[in-house]
């Protein structure tokens, strides 16, 4: 009795054992400072990155909303003193049986931000530290304790603090979510119809950025094509694409911020595979419109069309609107990120009616393209030259899929889909559009013709000539309209520094400010900017007081990724494009936000910054 007593209690010890086991491998973090260089009296931020396997989690750092709090204790009290508490994301929150009260806690991917006041006595030089990361990993049944040790270095150099590195952390979401911009918060305060207003011109102007050109040749072929089903319902489809639109681009917009938060937006743009798929896309599109297949939706999604008479159409045009959420996204962050950022705080009602309100705005242009194509379908005779603008469409939508495949290019860094390749893409496309209206490249679908219309002779002239314009650009260092140079990518440019503590180096050898321009890849606003006023003589001219460091945000490599973090970090935005200039010891002079076709704005901006310098 007794060894079968001792044999139960060996086979509970050894179950017991694996499973503390298994709730210590659960739990894994790392640390990492927020910039590589401070000054004496500044705040240094520690960000702790944590990861959780499934089925576990770990308690809140709120002392009032947690059984064990997640605390950091650290030595070395003579170097810095601790601010508060850990600042952390937004908690989940569930009632607990066993305790009988509710329990705030953290699961998956997330980071825990500790604020230090860095000692104002301290003399240059590199200085370590060392603490314990104390925390209980929980999975449904129990809890564990852990005491993580870590160390970490910083560096003190001579200079006075700064002003933009020596305030105290209020809140992990004011740090790390793209802030709510003051014009933003004073609609608001002016109450719901000013805001509602304020929202729709918003949409508005956002339909004037280049990322929405693409959509418009795309949604005029779809809808044609689809106007030319006998059984469509034209008032239908139009009001379906629209709603598609804006019911998809408000829920995107709020599932991003509840989960990646407010730089989603610009994560979701940049992403290669999202760009490859949308790349992917127009072209089977277009060789549908070339007339090679008729696109038929898999028999599963059947079921969800409305109309058993137009079956997948529903479906169809619902995938079109999320196709132009999606591309539209890279030039909607300046306003959608400082709403996303207002719903990741736990604000619902405002984010929710700002993103209903300009989606709406978004859309109203695209209720008319789907809504007249599917009416010029219907006229008389349209069959021979309504194929004709069906081909040229499919050839639109075959160079705006290489410009989608050029942005996971420029991401992944394989230097295959550059400029001069997607510029010659374009040229040979184009070319093709001028022989097919001639007539010496015909489809399947095309109807004999005997005789060229002026119409269409006039219309391959016009894309002979824009063919032959575009070539203009192939040379090196030759460019074309500025519109057009915003969805190529970008060229490389030698005079440009790609690390910010390589230029602030520089400006101190050079006693010059640092321009930052902070950038992305898949940013045709950051291309339109470089083009239009960069390029303007007086602005190069201002240039040459300046360091100009351009950091990419929206890459996959380690640089980016402190790039963005520096953004928003220390800027509080995720937006792109953004300009910064500092003194040459980084202090903050001046900040320009996102795209602004004045140059003078510009060249003001400039001016008083370095005005500063002088002083």
């Amino acid at each position: 009795m007794i060894n079968l007593f001792c044999i139960i209690l060996f086979l509970f010890s050894f179950s017991f054992s694996e499973s503390l086991e298994a709730i210590q491998n659960a739990f894994k973090f790392s640390i990492s400072k927020d910039r590589l260089i401070y000054h004496a009296g500044e705040n240094l931020y520690l960000d702790f990155s944590v990861n959780i396997d499934k089925g576990y989690h770990v308690y809140s750092s709120h002392p009032d909303g947690s059984l064990s709090p997640t605390f950091v204790e650290l030595l070395d009290s003579s170097l810095f003193s601790q601010i508060g508490i850990l600042n952390e994301p937004k908690p989940s929150k569930k009632y607990d049986e066993n305790f009988k009260q509710d329990i705030y806690y953290h699961k998956g991917a997330f980071k825990f931000k500790q604020d230090l006041k860095l000692s104002e006595n301290l003399s240059p030089g590199i200085y370590n530290a060392k603490g314990t990361f104390v925390s209980y990993v929980c999975d449904a049944t129990k809890c564990i304790p852990r005491w993580d040790e870590f160390d970490f270095s910083f560096e003190i150099t001579v200079g006075d603090k700064r002003s933009d590195y020596s305030n105290e952390l209020l809140g992990y979401r004011d740090l790390y979510e793209n802030q709510s911009s003051n014009q933003l918060n004073n609609e608001i305060d002016k109450g719901l119809f000013s805001f509602v207003i304020f929202s729709f011109g918003m949409g508005f102007l956002a339909l004037l950025t280049p990322c929405v050109f693409p959509m418009i040749p795309i949604t005029v072929s779809y809808f044609t094509k689809e106007g030319e089903k006998g059984n469509s319902n034209p008032l239908f489809s139009a009001s379906l694409y629209a709603f598609g639109i804006i019911t998809i681009f408000t829920s995107l917009g709020l599932i991003l911020s509840f989960t990646i938060g407010a730089s989603g937006a610009g994560d979701l743009a940049a992403n290669p595979w999202i760009n490859i798929f949308i790349g992917l896309l127009f072209i089977y599109l277009a060789f549908s419109l070339f007339g090679y297949y008729e696109i038929e939706v898999p028999s599963i999604l059947r079921q969800f069309s409305l109309s058993q008479e137009n079956r997948g159409g529903s479906v169809g045009i619902l995938f079109m609107s999320l196709t132009f959420t999606l591309t539209s996204f890279t030039c909607t962050v300046a306003f959608v990120g400082a709403l996303l950022a207002t719903a990741s705080q736990g604000e619902y009602f405002w984010p929710i009616i700002g993103m209903l309100s300009f989606s709406c705005a978004f859309a109203f242009p695209f209720f008319f393209l789907a809504l007249f194509p599917q009416y010029l379908s219907k006229l008389p005779q349209s069959g021979g030259w309504l194929n004709s603008v069906k081909v040229v469409m499919g050839f639109l939508e075959l160079a705006a899929a290489f410009k989608f495949i050029s942005n996971a290019d420029l991401v992944w860094n394989w230097g295959l889909f550059d400029r001069f390749f997607v510029l010659l893409i374009w040229c040979i496309l184009f070319l093709l559009i001028s022989i097919y209206l001639f007539g010496y490249l015909r489809m399947p679908l095309d109807s004999s013709t005997s005789k060229l219309s002026i119409n269409r002779v006039l219309s391959s002239c016009l894309f002979l000539f824009f063919s032959i314009y575009l070539a203009t650009g192939l040379p090196e260092g030759k460019k074309v309209h500025g519109l057009i140079e915003s969805y190529l990518p970008p060229p490389s440019e030698e005079y440009w520094i790609d690390n910010l503590d390589e230029a602030l180096l520089v400006a101190q050898k050079e006693n010059k400010p640092v321009f930052i321009d902070f950038t992305g890849y898949t940013c045709t606003n950051c291309r339109w900017m470089e083009i239009n006023i960069f390029e303007q003589n007086e602005v190069k001219n201002l240039f040459n007081n300046f360091i100009l460091a351009k950091l990419y945000t929206d890459g996959r490599e380690d640089l980016h990724k402190k790039n963005r973090e520096l953004e928003i970090n220390r800027f509080g935005t995720a937006a792109l494009p953004f300009y910064v200039i500092l003194s040459k010891d980084d202090k903050v002079l001046s900040t320009f936000p996102g795209m602004d076709p004045s140059k003078d704005n510009f060249v003001k901006f400039l001016t008083e910054a370095y005005e500063k310098t002088n002083k």
